[in-house]
This record gives C-alpha cells, sequence and structure tokens, in this order.
C-alpha cells in the first residue's frame, strides 16, 4: 500500500484488483491485517456518506469478489470481516515495525510511490496515508539513509520543513555538490521569509554553516523513531546540545515520566557524526551493560573466533571516531554505566555520552542537567500545547478556546506539567468530556496526598494517573494489562493470547491501545515502561507472577522449538528475522527460568543456541548459557544430558565457562551419559568448535564422529566440512577438495546459507593453493553474497581480506585495495581487532608490491599494534606480520635482521602447532639463502613448505616463485629437484629443527 494498492500471490505474481471501490476493501482490511473491521467501517470506506440500499448485501458482495481474487482467507464474524495475513506482509504495517526496530534503510526501501493513491476518496485512506508520510518524514528526517533523489522529492512536496530540507543541504555536501547546497538554502530562506515571516531553523542554519567551512556531514544517526510531535521543549534542546559541545559526559536528570528519553533522541537528532542509541530498560538490576551496548551498536561475532570482552570490543569500534552514544535508562544499572561511560570516555577522545537516569552517573566531568516539568500558565505554555497537541490526535474536534484553556491549565498544573501524566490525560479526552477529566484528576490527586509523603510529589502525581487511567479499564482489561508486563519487548497477538490466557486478546488488546495503555506498530503491543511498571505490580498483587511467568517461558521454548528445524534451511532467514523480533523475550524466558526451572531454562538455551550463533551474538548466549549452567550444576537433571551438554559447550566455547562448573574444556570426553547421536545438529559443529581439528590418526576417531553427527543432512554434510578440514590440515588436498564438495551439495539441497559459506571458504582457499585463483574468486564471491545475508559480521570482513590476497597475487592492486579498505570499516565497527590486524597486514603487502616499503612497514606497525595476544588466532596473524616485516628488512639488504624477525614467527608456530605458519616462514627464509647464495638450502626449504602444505602445483606467491626461480638458475634444475626433494622429507618437526639452526 505504499504505492498504488498491489496484491501478490505466494508465488510473487500480482493480482489485479480492479476498481477504486475494491481496492479500498482490500486496503481498509489490510490497515488492520490480521483484526476484525467492522462493516460499518467497510461501508465507509467503500460508499463514503452515500450507501446503496441493502448495503450489506453490497458489502457482502464486494468481499465475495475479492475473496475470488486472493489466495488468503477474508474470515466473516458477527462483528465484520477480517483479512487472515501476518500484518509482516502488508507493506505499510512492515514499515512501521521496521522503524520501531530502528531500521530505517529497509523501512524506507518499501515505498514506490505516494500510498493508498488508486482507492478513490474514502476517508479512512487520507487518514492512513497522511500517517505513513508523516512517519516516513520523520524517519528521512531523524536519519541518513534516504539517497538525493528521494530526498529531492520530498523537499519539493514539503519546503518548509525545515529538518528536511537541512537533510538533503547535507547529503549535497557530502557528495561535494556545495553549490546546489547553497542554492537551496537561499532558496529556502526566501521561501519562510515570503510565507512565514521567519527565519531559518537553528538546525537548518547549522548545516548551511557546514557547507560554508567544508565541516564532514553528519554521520549515521540509529535512533529510535518517535510516532508523535515534539512539543514544548525548544529551549531545552539548545542547552543540552550546548552543555554536549562543552562537555562529553551530559545526564539529563529527572523522575520517571518527565520526558528525559524524547529530549535525549530529538537532542541527539541535531548532532553531527555518528549517533547511537542504546536502551538499558530491558536489562535487570546487574545486567550486563557492555554486552548491551555492543548488541545496540551491532558489533556482531562470527562464531569462529576467540569471543573478546564487551567493553574490548566497544573501545576497538569507538576509538577513532566522532561519537556520541546515548545511555537511556541508567537508574536501575547505574554503577555499571557509569563504569563504562568513564572507561569509554578515557580510551576513546571523540566520544561523548549522553546518559538519562533518575540520579547521576558520578563521573568525573560529568554535566547534570535536570529535566525540568512543562510550564503551564496559561493558554500558550507548553504543558498545555502539549495537552491540545495528544488530544486532537485522540479527538479532531478537540479545540483550544475561551472555555477549554481554564480547564487544561488546571489539569496540567495538576499534573506538575509531567509529559507523560499529561499525555494519558490528554488521552481520556475521547471518551470524557474535558470537565470531567479534570475533575476525576482532582479527587484522584487528594487521595494521594495522605498516602505517602515521603515519596517525591512527582512520583505520586505520575502513579495518580497511571493508576486512575488503570481504574478506568474493565476487568478483562485489567487482566491482560497486568499479565502482558512479562513480556519484555511487546507481544503479537498470538503470543498475548498464548500468555495472558483470556478470550478475546485480539479485542482487549486493541482496546487497551485505544486507552493509550500500551503501543501498537507493526502488529507488536508495547506498554511504556512506567505504564508496565505499575502493572507488574498489580500482577504481583493478584499472585499471578509465578504462572505468568512461566507461561511466557513455556511459549518462547514453544517458539524457539518450533523455528530451530527451519534455521537449517532454506527458510533460515525468514524465521531467524521472527526470533529476531522476540530477542529480548527469549532472553527473559532464559533469566526468569535461572531462578524458578532449571529444566526450562536448560532446554531453552538448548532450542536457541543456534540462533545465537546465527546471528553473531556468541558472547550474548554464552552469558546466559552460563547463568543456567551454574544453577543447573555440573551434572545433568535425568533426561536432559544432552540439553545439559549443549550449555556447558556454549558456556565454554567463548571462553566464558572457566569457573562455570560443569563447563567443558577442549579435548575433554563427552560426558557421562551422552550416548549419542544428538538429537539438536547444532551440538554437532558445538563440540567440533571446542575440540578442534583432531589428527586423522586418532585411534578413537570414528567412534567419536558416530557418536556426535547425527542421521540429519545438515549434520551429515556438516560432518563433510570437519573431514576436508581434517585432510587440508595433514596435507591431502584432493581428499579434502572431495570431502567440501560432498558438503557443498548437502548444504545446497538444504538451502542453507551459513554451512554453504563456510564450505565455500574452504573450496576458495583449495583453489588457491593449488593455483587456480579465478576459480577461488568464484567461490569466496558466492561465500561473501551469502554470509553477508546475516549481516555485516567479523566473518565477512575476514573472507573480504581473503580475496584481497588473491586479488593481489593477481596484480589487481586497486580491487585488493578496494576489499581492504571495506573489510577495514566492517572490523572497526564491530570491533574486530584481529580482522583489522589482518586488514592492516593486506594493506602492507599491497604496498610492498607497489614498491611503497616505507609504507608497508608502518602498515605493519599498525597490525602489530592492533593485535591481540594469547590465543591461537591472533597469534596466527601476529607470526604473519613477523614474516612479511622481514621480506621489507630482505628487501633493505639486512638478512640477519629479517631472520631476526622470522625467529619470532618460528616459535610462535612451534607453540601453537600451526603447520602453515612454519610453511611461510620458510619460504620466506628461504628467499634469504638466495640472497647469501645457498641456494642448495632455499631448494630444501621450499621443499620442505610445499610438502607441509601439501601441494602439488606451482605455488601462487608471487614471493616464493621468484626465489624458486632464482635457485633453480644457480643449482640447475636436477640438482634443485635433488635439493627440493631432499626438503620435502623434514615433515614439520625436521623444518621446525632446520628453521632454528
Amino acid at each position: 500500500m505504499l504505492g498504488p494498492v498491489v496484491a501478490r500471490r505466494a508465488d510473487g505474481t500480482e493480482v489485479r484488483v480492479g476498481g477504486a471501490g475494491l481496492r479500498a476493501l482490500l486496503a481498509v482490511l489490510a490497515v488492520d491485517a490480521g483484526r476484525v473491521v467492522g462493516v460499518d467501517r467497510l461501508v465507509e470506506a467503500l460508499y463514503g456518506e452515500r450507501p446503496p440500499s441493502r448495503v450489506a448485501n453490497a458489502v457482502q458482495s464486494q468481499v465475495s469478489r475479492l475473496r475470488a481474487l486472493l489466495d488468503v482467507e477474508i474470515e466473516r464474524s458477527p462483528a465484520g470481516y477480517r483479512l487472515v495475513v501476518d500484518p509482516w506482509e502488508v507493506d505499510a504495517l512492515r514499515f512501521e515495525e521496521l522503524v520501531a526496530r530502528g531500521l530505517p534503510g529497509e523501512a524506507l526501501a518499501l515505498w514506490r510511490g505516494p500510498s493508498l493513491a488508486d482507492v478513490g476518496d474514502a476517508p479512512f485512506a487520507a487518514v492512513a496515508a497522511a500517517r505513513w508520510e508523516e512517519l516516513r518524514l520523520k524517519v528521512v528526517e531523524d536519519h541518513d539513509v534516504a539517497p538525493v533523489e528521494v530526498l529531492r522529492e520530498l523537499v519539493a512536496a514539503h519546503p518548509l520543513r525545515e529538518r528536511l530540507v537541512a537533510r538533503l543541504v547535507r547529503a549535497l555536501h557530502g557528495q561535494g555538490r556545495q553549490a546546489e547546497a547553497l542554492a537551496l538554502v537561499d532558496r529556502t530562506r526566501r521561501v519562510l521569509a515570503e510565507e512565514l515571516g521567519a527565519d531559518p531553523s537553528p538546525e537548518l542554519v547549522a548545516a548551511h554553516g557546514e557547507v560554508l567551512r567544508g565541516e564532514r556531514p553528519a554521520g549515521r544517526h540509529v535512533l529510535p523513531a518517535q510516532l508523535t510531535s515534539f512539543v514544548g521543549r525548544g529551549e531545552e534542546v539548545r542547552l543540552v546540545g550546548k552543555a554536549l559541545d562543552e562537555a562529553r559526559l551530559v545526564t539529563l536528570l529527572g523522575p520517571g515520566g518527565a520526558g528525559k528519553t524524547r529530549l535525549a533522541v530529538e537532542v541527539a537528532a541535531t548532532r553531527p557524526g555518528d549517533v547511537f542509541f542504546v536502551d538499558l530498560s530491558p536489562l535487570g538490576a546487574g545486567g550486563d551493560v557492555p554486552l548491551a551496548v555492543v548488541t545496540a551498536l551491532g558489533l556482531r561475532e562470527d562464531g569462529r573466533r576467540a569471543a573478546r570482552a564487551p567493553r574490548e570490543r566497544l573501545v576497538a569500534a569507538l576509538s577513532g571516531r566522532e561519537v556520541l552514544l546515548v545511555l537511556d535508562n541508567c537508574e536501575h544499572v547505574v554503577e555499571d554505566a557509569a563504569g563504562l561511560a568513564g572507561a569509554l570516555l578515557v580510551a576513546c577522545p571523540g566520544l561523548r555520552v549522553l546518559a538519562t537516569s533518575r540520579e547521576a552517573l558520578g563521573v568525573t566531568g560529568e554535566t547534570v542537567r535536570p529535566v525540568p516539568p512543562l510550564p503551564a500558565v496559561d493558554g500558550s505554555s507548553p504543558a498545555v500545547a502539549l495537552f491540545a497537541d495528544r488530544a486532537v490526535a485522540v479527538d479532531p474536534s478537540f479545540r483550544l478556546d475561551g472555555e477549554t484553556v481554564p480547564l487544561v491549565v488546571a489539569i496540567c498544573r495538576a499534573l506538575d506539567g509531567m509529559p507523560l501524566a499529561i499525555e494519558l490525560a490528554a488521552a481520556r479526552v475521547r471518551s470524557l468530556p474535558l470537565a470531567e477529566v479534570a475533575a476525576r484528576l482532582d479527587d484522584r490527586f487528594r487521595l494521594l496526598s495522605r498516602g505517602n509523603r515521603a515519596a517525591a510529589p512527582r512520583h505520586r502525581t505520575l502513579h495518580a494517573v497511571v493508576e486512575w487511567s488503570w481504574d478506568l479499564l474493565t476487568e478483562a482489561e485489567r487482566v491482560v494489562a497486568r499479565r502482558l508486563t512479562v513480556f519484555s519487548d511487546g507481544a503479537t497477538l498470538e503470543s498475548a493470547a498464548a500468555v495472558c490466557g483470556v478470550d478475546d486478546v485480539d479485542e482487549v488488546l486493541p482496546s487497551l491501545a485505544d486507552k493509550s495503555l500500551v503501543e501498537v506498530s507493526g502488529g507488536r503491543y508495547r506498554m511504556l515502561d512506567t505504564i508496565r511498571a505499575f502493572g507488574a505490580a498489580r500482577l504481583a498483587e493478584a499472585g499471578e507472577q509465578e504462572s505468568a511467568r512461566r507461561a511466557h517461558a513455556r511459549w518462547f521454548l514453544e517458539v524457539a522449538c518450533r523455528a530451530t528445524p527451519h534455521l537449517l534451511r532454506g527458510e533460515q532467514l525468514e524465521w531467524l528475522a521472527a526470533l529476531v523480533a522476540e530477542h529480548e523475550n527469549l532472553k527473559s524466558a532464559i533469566r526468569w527460568a535461572v531462578g524458578h526451572d532449571v529444566e526450562l531454562g536448560l532446554r531453552l538455551v538448548a532450542e536457541l543456541g543456534w540462533y545465537f550463533w546465527l546471528r553473531g551474538l556468541r558472547t550474548e548466549g554464552a552469558v546466559l548459557a552460563a547463568e543456567v549452567l551454574r544453577a543447573a550444576g555440573p551434572v545433568a537433571p535425568a533426561g536432559l544430558t544432552e540439553e545439559h551438554l549443549l550449555c556447558a559447550l556454549s558456556a565454554s566455547a567463548s571462553g566464558t565457562g572457566d569457573a562455570v562448573p560443569g563447563a567443558l574444556s577442549p579435548r575433554q570426553d563427552t560426558p557421562v551419559g551422552f550416548t549419542g547421536p544428538p538429537t539438536r545438529p547444532f551440538l554437532t559443529m558445538l563440540w567440533g568448535m571446542a575440540y578442534g581439528v583432531p589428527d586423522l590418526a586418532e585411534p578413537t576417531l570414528d567412534a567419536r564422529r558416530g557418536h556426535l553427527v547425527g542421521p540429519d543432512p545438515w549434520s551429515r554434510a556438516l560432518a563433510q566440512v570437519g573431514l576436508g578440514m581434517q585432510y587440508q590440515y595433514a596435507g591431502r588436498p584432493a581428499q579434502a577438495r572431495a570431502a567440501h564438495e560432498e558438503a557443498l551439495a548437502g548444504f545446497r539441497a538444504l538451502g542453507e546459507r551459513w554451512g554453504l559459506s563456510v564450505v565455500l571458504s574452504q573450496l576458495a582457499e583449495l583453489s588457491r593453493v593449488e593455483g587456480d585463483l579465478d576459480a577461488a574468486v568464484v567461490h569466496l564471491d558466492e561465500a561473501l553474497a551469502l554470509g553477508e545475508r546475516f549481516g555485516a559480521t567479523e566473518h565477512t570482513a575476514g573472507m573480504l581480506v581473503q580475496r584481497a590476497e588473491w586479488h593481489r597475487h593477481r596484480g589487481s592492486f586497486d580491487a585488493a585495495w578496494a576489499d581492504l579498505e571495506r573489510a577495514a570499516v566492517m572490523a572497526r565497527t564491530q570491533g574486530a581487532v584481529e580482522v583489522l590486524a589482518q586488514v592492516r597486514h593486506g594493506m602492507a603487502e599491497v604496498a610492498r608490491w607497489r614498491g611503497d616499503l616505507e609504507g608497508a612497514r608502518a602498515w605493519c606497525e599498525e597490525a602489530l599494534r592492533v593485535c591481540p595476544r594469547g590465543w591461537f588466532g591472533p597469534e596466527e596473524v601476529r607470526a604473519h606480520v613477523h614474516v612479511a616485516v622481514g621480506r621489507l628488512e630482505l628487501a633493505r639488504g639486512d638478512v640477519a635482521a629479517a631472520r631476526a624477525v622470522w625467529g619470532s614467527a618460528v616459535e610462535s608456530a612451534a607453540e601453537w602447532g600451526n603447520p602453515m605458519v612454519l610453511a611461510a616462514v620458510a619460504e620466506a627464509w628461504a628467499g634469504s639463502c638466495v640472497v647469501s647464495g645457498d641456494a642448495g638450502r632455499a631448494a630444501e626449504l621450499l621443499g620442505a613448505a610445499r610438502g607441509l602444505r601439501g601441494l602439488a602445483a606451482v605455488p601462487v606467491d608471487a614471493d616464493v616463485l621468484a626465489t624458486e626461480d632464482a635457485a633453480r638458475a644457480a643449482l640447475g634444475a636436477e640438482a634443485f629437484a635433488a635439493a627440493s626433494a631432499r626438503g620435502a622429507g623434514f615433515g614439520r618437526d625436521g623444518l621446525l629443527a632446520a628453521l632454528r639452526k
């Protein structure tokens, strides 16, 4: 509906819905997809104010025509008709949900033109189209996601929206089109003066100044979209912005309902540079604040590297950038929030933090700005303007006049100017006369003034407003409202019905939304935090906490069980998105189970382990697994051996389970009681990650494989990947290729993208070492395309580094550099310092082959500076950088210095047992032997390296080719072949001994 109304069948073919009336009928049903639409609304949509005689028959006839066109059901009920379709299938509702989830780019991509433009003049269409258009404009104004062409179109339609104009000015400036940007500012200034007699807004002036000064345009803004207008705090926005200019930590202080969050969002939207919003309210007391920030910034892990502490990832991701971090709702985790903010501000000079809290963070350098109540002096006061704005939203006939202004002023004063309280009171205008609203509020406040006098007055006032709103509910509404509080991030109709246990939830929830007790967006129902806290207290009073939380946990276990098999097949992206929408609920269910039903917790962790892995949230999943494992203890409950093993592996494989009873260490035997094979294929992969690549000669290998590999197609394909990697490490590329090809066929048959990405990257490496770079790049391009469907993870960045190396080997330096720059951006934004070190190493090699030896040395130094220590992967990267540094020393003629550097790489290979590092050192050392005149030794080292790699073909590395040619020329072909054959017999230990000499 975001454009001409179009219906499509499941296979994507378009259904021609002829006639404006029939399109209007489809649209009015789709606006409330999955909900009953009353016949009166259908009549209005179809016929306006002039319905025909026997209108019920006419509506029924139109519905029958529509049914004949669609392949989804239109249900009839006594109350009306219901289009039986998931709201996600309706582009306008999906647009609202994507905006609410903080995905503005995906949301805007759904628009095809003016919405509902071909349904005639039905009143509902004008209202809905206006709402979506306003939300679209807000998204474009708040986020740097719209291309210049779209911005031009919107500015042409709305030339007086100054934030929109400012966004286009900055976009033009970002493209180097300063003249066009300045002309647009001048044109807008004239229009404002001629039509409104006004000067440009501060934001437009700021954008103009950026162009004149040549400053970098504003960066990426990740902020929650706001569905209502911002009223009454323009001066506070200016003052808080000024405070942020002068201090790097500003805390907005005030009670619940004071409007701290909204003020923070509005301030953040005006700031240059990158802006990220982190809502800490879903965390319980003592929750992991750094991990919450990592998640909000989208710092993903690829699941195949050592986990790093969230704080380290944040420092890596934020250092060297101009970033504003908004930490919202800090009061219940104030110490952890303060500790993190202080540490990040010290480590990241370009960072600023805007916090909201009910108490100051207490960090050195903090500027505290209390958020005052809105003044309510007369009809022009901000509090009155806010009340009027929200009242008009629920009752378009509401007006401020001589009769209503005194009542509104009295209401706002009685509510102490608290924005949330004012909005709740204004919502009552829909169902009560204004005088009645004022009278009831006054009664309630007198009653509460005789309660707890120690409580802050605004807390008492806010509580009174919520309680009053609560008292106006029916009993069924109260039951649903209090049970809905167990949801951490909203509920769908299906989940609310399952957990709340009340008939007609599909009618009760919309009623609660009408009364402003819940917000609805894209088919999800959410409560404001203050109302949720009030409802949770009512849940406790009713004695329903245990039953409601248990129902919630059981429901989301059912959701996880339903999704698990689909995550291993072609439909995994759709099911992954469904679980992403319930992410906070899933975590909440696990954490409740830790203290109340550990067996349920084990089942939840076992079912959700693969979900966390696919999303690149391995650390977050491991933290939850560790919590459950501590509660469960080291021995599995009866009948839950596999679940306990999965939990133990999840906790230990990410480095979080060292002190957890029951957590496993690598190469540990499977626990007593686990007979295998596993019923959850994820266990096969996770055990392989914890155990490592075993030796083909290990006597128990076949038994272990039968014990841990299930009969399902995914497990069988994964087992072939593991076998192929064993052959690779053993230097048997032909057998490795056969195993990987079998795995590839298995994953392709399933359509499972993660497995395909993994096996294609392995095949790419095999093709590279066999000398077929073209085939390697084809495999890697496909692996990259598949991996990117899951998001920009460090795994994707690592594959880009791999492809850049191959571009370099082929002499395509520009292509290599482009891949490395793209990988660097991913690695920095993900805080993936190991991959960033790989990127810098790749840049050093490109610079070396271009003849820029000083540039290459600088990039090597940067790679060593950022590379972490103490684990297999980072030490391997560090060793390869040392190989590159040695080649630079050799290039300037210092053989001794080169060998000294290579010596550290040799010891790294000895400590970590990596044959590929040892082969790389041998190849580089052979070059120094040629320089020093020992061609025979060079041939031996080259033969030993080739033996370790299992290569029969000529290696693709140009350095190695040059060394081989020089040694062969010095020795003659026959002597070179003999020396190379001697070296091939060294093996790993013999080569290590030779290099140490």
